[in-house]
């Protein structure tokens, strides 16, 4: 991409972004036409380029974003002050398959893994210890950081304990919610063994809990229940522990292939420059790698509302497609059931980067899984079936989101941004910054940056440079939220607590 001050995304824009700020007055010159800018624009902005008059859709990535509140000038600054989403409640959809073939080869690629005895991958070989209820986080946390004191962290790749707020006091589906997602983390294969911690009179009941695991391999996942020990349960669950350092010490990476590799995709504090650079990039990453049999998934369910007839109409099958249907609208009838609009999105922080609508932030959010078709639907707490691309049932929220692309089975999550967090989940979290800027100002935050696409680096350069960054990551490179000791869990909630 040559570098430019302003892009036009798609010849069938009404808008252009604003590749740095602009003053009023100056000139840029669109399709041979020279627009002066009406007001000061600042970097990742749009700018509308014909006369609008009100109420008329406005065009972006070839979509409509939304609609225009007021007539507009052609130079003047579009923004969330005069533009107006177009959604409202749910939809009916009808299936309009679309199957675009891609012509990417099987490089036959590797990385190194550590393969569990179920035949699953992990990307890391860590210690963790897992509550089933909120009440023994402190117990836990103690274990983790004494058995780091013991090894001296050495043997493993890291020891966590996953705290959370639940576990008790629930019903019905957020219940199931708190069960389904900790038993993924416990049978995640970035763990070399796991502590079940239990109390012993909450809900979520531990001997209960563990049949839900199904065939687990009772050698690395133990459980203590901590009001049944006699005595010193620190102790106890040290005892546990220590063994299970034993064990997994002696874990070895070997090479496997790619296809082996699942990935999750994620955004947030995304700005004007996402849908240029980073999320395309991601989305060329996401076709490679299910080219060569891995898996991506993508999810923030109310942040495809506006681009999900894309996504809808990429599916195999009918089925996918009405599965698809169910999980755009169950969304927003969450948030319909709640008295809240569909369109409530873009955060301030959107908004101030250049994104003034939902349709806005959805065009470019879905641009992360790029045009391979999808392959499967999962809902909330689900672990993947089918390799390929798969969207997944999750809120917006970056740590509700995270944590249930690590859940389904991901070993990285790729996690695009142009405002820039600290944030990681319980897998690497690697950040792509949209913007040099950011890349720059956070290096401590950042561990790719995509900005790159707008000042001369093409697509195929950095794409491999991009492939190569991923594999690294995978073959035990830490991403920066690993290197600064960033990681939590955060379980999604939507009924009473008791």
């Amino acid at each position: 991409m040559t570098p430019s001050t302003f892009i036009k995304i798609n010849p069938a824009d009404s808008v252009v972004v604003c590749l740095k700020a602009f003053s009023q007055g100056e000139t840029i010159v669109v399709d041979g036409k020279p627009i002066t800018i009406a007001q000061d624009t600042p970097m990742g902005h749009k700018v509308v380029i014909d006369d609008t008059p009100v109420g008329t859709d406005i065009i972006k990535y070839g979509y409509p974003i939304g609609h225009a509140l007021k007539d507009l000038k052609a130079g003047e600054w579009v923004n969330e002050n005069n533009l107006k989403t177009n959604l409202s409640g749910t939809l009916t959809y009808e299936y309009r398959p679309v199957d675009e073939q891609l012509s990417i080869a099987n490089e036959h690629r590797t990385f190194n893994g550590y393969v569990r005895k179920n035949g699953e991958v992990g990307i890391r070989n860590e210690i963790w210890i897992v509550p089933t209820v909120g009440c023994v986080n402190g117990i836990a946390e103690r274990l983790a950081s004494q058995l780091q004191t013991e090894t001296g962290g050495k043997g493993v790749d890291a020891i966590h304990a996953w705290h959370h707020n639940y576990g008790c006091s629930q019903l019905s589906d957020d219940h199931e919610n708190t069960r389904k997602i900790l038993r993924d983390i416990v049978l995640h294969p970035n763990a070399g063994g796991v502590l079940v911690l239990g109390l012993g009179c909450e809900n979520n009941q531990p001997e209960a809990f563990m049949d839900l695991l199904g065939d687990y391999d009772r050698e690395r996942i133990r459980l203590l229940v901590t009001q049944k020990v006699d005595g010193d349960e620190v102790e106890a669950g040290m005892a546990i522990l220590r063994d299970l350092y034993a064990i997994a010490s002696q874990d070895r990476r070997e090479a496997c292939e790619l296809s082996r590799l699942r990935v999750g995709l994620k955004c947030g504090g995304s700005d004007g420059f996402s849908g240029i650079t980073a999320d395309p990039l991601v989305g060329e990453f996401s076709d490679y790698l299910v080219a060569q049999g891995g898996t991506t998934i993508l999810t923030e369910v109310p942040e495809m509302f506006g681009a999900e007839t894309i996504l809808m109409n990429r599916c195999k099958t009918q089925e996918l497609f009405e599965q698809t249907v169910s999980l755009i609208n169950n969304f927003k009838e969450y948030f319909l059931s709640h008295g809240e609009p569909v369109g409530e999105n873009p955060s301030p922080g959107n908004k101030a980067g250049g994104i003034s609508t939902l349709e806005d932030k959805a065009l470019g959010c879905t641009q992360k899984c790029g045009r391979a078709p999808v392959s499967g639907v999962l809902e909330y707490g689900d672990r993947i079936q089918t390799n390929g691309l798969n969207l997944l049932s999750a809120p917006g929220n970056d740590l509700v989101a995270a944590t249930a692309l690590a859940s389904s089975g991901c070993q990285i999550v790729l996690f695009t941004t142009g405002r820039g967090t600290p944030f990681g989940t319980f897998i690497p979290t690697m950040k792509v910054s949209t913007n040099s800027v950011l890349s720059s100002r956070k290096p401590n935050w950042i561990d790719f940056n995509a900005g790159k696409l707008v000042e001369g680096t093409s697509m195929e350069a950095l794409l491999k440079e991009f492939i190569d960054k991923i594999i690294s990551v995978a073959n035990g490179e830490l991403t920066r939220n690993e290197a600064n000791g960033y990681r939590e869990i955060s379980i999604f909630k939507n009924g009473v607590t008791l």
